[in-house]
């Protein structure tokens, strides 16, 4: 594919799935190229924060040529197709191991089933990295295991990005793939999303098919993990479709949560026509950037330090301190007087 002048790393990085269908079909970027930068940018920085357990570069480039040939043909199989995603290790993915951050589940599998999530995504043409990091058996609202160690906040490296999601959501606000998936009991999408600034569904029981089913039974549900709302709502497009594994799950929908988001108005309104039931903690933000997040994550910073927003309040090149970073409301919920106010951290490590 014939690509335009190269963008520089980070500017790719934390492109949106929306940014990158785009940019296929004007042939400005291509699957290779971004997943080569992806690749690169995870190699740079996983050491750090301890996002991803498991990178396979040689499957996510063969999946990435495979894209770049079908939007060659101008045959993409949706506004997924090439943009690279990640999976949470307690979703099964074929031909990788899911130890579920235990030392206690055999690594040699067998392996050989998708779950519904990560078969929906492959059909979908989605660019699969690797499975990213959760506390053992997804227990815990902080992402750390006896196997795999601690992942780090992208924003400070000495807080959690909460859990048990946060690898999925740690490596979505470094700019480690605009897409994750991850799961949800009692918050594991949406503390992680609060934390980090990023946005994070727990979509109602159903919604999206799971297999096999979670010792949590009904209170477990998948949920996406990414930087916009709009991203958000295409990936729940892809999740929801059926699997027959899933005999509780909803009656198969043609609804289209992406296109719902032209008719909303409000950045808030965009949020709660995604779910009924649950609501994405940053609806408005600046493109490419996580933002702060009035959320249970500022009430629960004082004892574990888990807020961006906490570290952005002294910040703000105005007189008032901010709620939300990049959105320029204020304690006292009114507008900022100057034009452009944004915080002076307004970007996360890499």
């Amino acid at each position: 594919m014939t690509t335009a002048p190269h963008a520089p790393t980070d500017e790719i990085g934390y492109l949106t799935a929306t940014d990158l269908a785009n940019a296929y079909r004007s042939r400005s970027l291509s699957p290779v190229e971004v997943t080569r930068t992806i690749l690169a940018r995870i190699e740079a920085l996983n050491p750090r924060l301890n996002a991803f357990c498991l990178i396979d570069g040689e499957a996510a480039l063969r999946d990435a040529r495979a894209s770049e040939a079908r939007w060659l043909r101008g045959e993409p199989l949706g506004p997924l197709d090439g943009v690279p995603a990640s999976i949470k290790d307690l979703i099964l993915t074929r031909g990788w191991p899911t130890l579920r951050g235990s030392r206690t589940v055999d690594p040699a599998g067998p392996w050989d089933a998708d779950a519904p999530a990560t078969a929906r995504l492959r059909e979908a043409g989605a660019v699969l990295l690797g499975k990213t990091n959760t506390p053992e058996f997804g227990w815990r609202a902080t992402t750390d295991s006896p196997l795999t160690g601690i992942t780090r906040n992208p924003w400070r490296l000495d807080v959690t990005p909460g859990g048990s999601s946060g690898g999925a959501t740690a490596a979505v606000a470094a700019g480690l793939g605009p897409l994750a998936v991850g799961t949800d009991g009692g918050g594991s999408v949406r503390i992680p999303a609060a934390f980090t600034g990023t946005v994070g569904l727990k979509a109602q029981f159903g919604r999206v098919p799971a297999y096999p089913p979670s010792p949590m039974n009904s209170v477990a549900h998948i949920g996406p993990q990414t930087r916009t709302v709009e991203d958000c709502a295409h990936l729940l497009n892809v999740l929801a479709r059926p699997d027959v594994r899933d005999w509780t799950s909803l009656e198969p929908t043609a609804h289209d949560w992406a296109a719902d988001l032209a008719a909303c108005g409000s950045p808030t309104a965009r949020a709660w026509a995604m779910s009924t039931t649950s609501i994405p903690r940053s609806p408005r933000r600046s493109p490419g950037r996580p933002t702060g997040s009035r959320s249970w994550a500022r009430s629960s910073s004082r004892s574990i330090r888990t807020s961006p927003t906490a570290a952005w309040r002294s910040t703000c090149t105005g007189s008032a301190r901010h709620v939300d970073s990049c959105t320029g409301w204020h304690r006292n919920r009114s507008r900022c007087s100057i034009p452009d106010c944004r915080p002076a951290c307004d970007t996360p490590i890499g």
